[in-house]
């Protein structure tokens, strides 16, 4: 595993996080252009939103599987967390604003009357609104205004927010599709991953 994951790390650390940044950007206009041109099927606005949906939901499980790549893995990846998820936030407030301008075309009042009413919105309303306080206080001088405790604890919003991103993928499907279900399941074992010692520490506590 070693010989693995060490070239993996030395190569991580030479990528600057712009990188990633700018490799997860690009590819907004791209999509908006494939579905101005036609190249996103008859219902270009419906595929353009699922598409980036999709992309945030698929960062934010990147996200969280950083910590327990480190811990069991040795993967050391910490230095493009923040990135991720700010872009994950990104993602999200283009798929909401292709809903709120493109298809709503800014229904305000029906907009709303659907947050109450349908409950995959309402779910990924709350996602969103949940996403906010962590994309503003992804920044160094959030973390030390607020203490390094206190910022990891507000952060673990993340796992919700994730699990009810998947929900809402889940519910927003006229059929059950296993792809969101996988999505799911990946995010409830991410989670769990994070309570289960790596085998370094069940080493130590052995040898104890």
């Amino acid at each position: 595993m070693t010989a693995i994951v060490d070239p993996i790390n030395r190569f991580a650390r030479k990528v600057p996080t712009w990188v990633v940044y700018i490799g997860y950007l690009l590819p907004i206009p791209f999509f908006f252009y494939l579905a101005a041109t036609g190249g996103m099927g008859v219902e270009p606005i419906n595929a353009l939103e699922r598409e980036m949906g999709e992309i945030a939901l698929q960062l934010l499980i990147i996200g969280l599987a950083i910590t327990p790549l480190r811990k069991h893995a040795g993967l050391n990846l910490l230095k493009f967390r923040r990135a991720i998820g700010v872009l994950a936030f990104v993602y999200v407030g283009v798929h909401l604003g292709i809903w709120v301008v493109l298809d709503m075309s800014l229904r305000w009042e029906q907009m709303w009357g659907d947050i109450w009413k349908r409950p995959y919105i309402t779910i990924g309303m709350i996602a969103f609104l949940a996403m906010i306080p962590l994309a503003a206080t992804s920044n160094n001088y959030s973390v030390r205004k607020m203490g390094a405790t206190a910022w990891r604890k507000m952060h673990k919003l993340v796992y919700p927010i994730a699990a009810l991103g998947a929900v809402h993928f889940i519910m927003v499907q006229k059929v059950w599709e296993a792809e969101p279900l996988i999505y799911l399941a990946v995010i409830l074992g991410l989670v769990g991953l994070r309570y289960i010692p790596s085998q370094k520490a069940t080493g130590v506590a052995s040898k104890g």
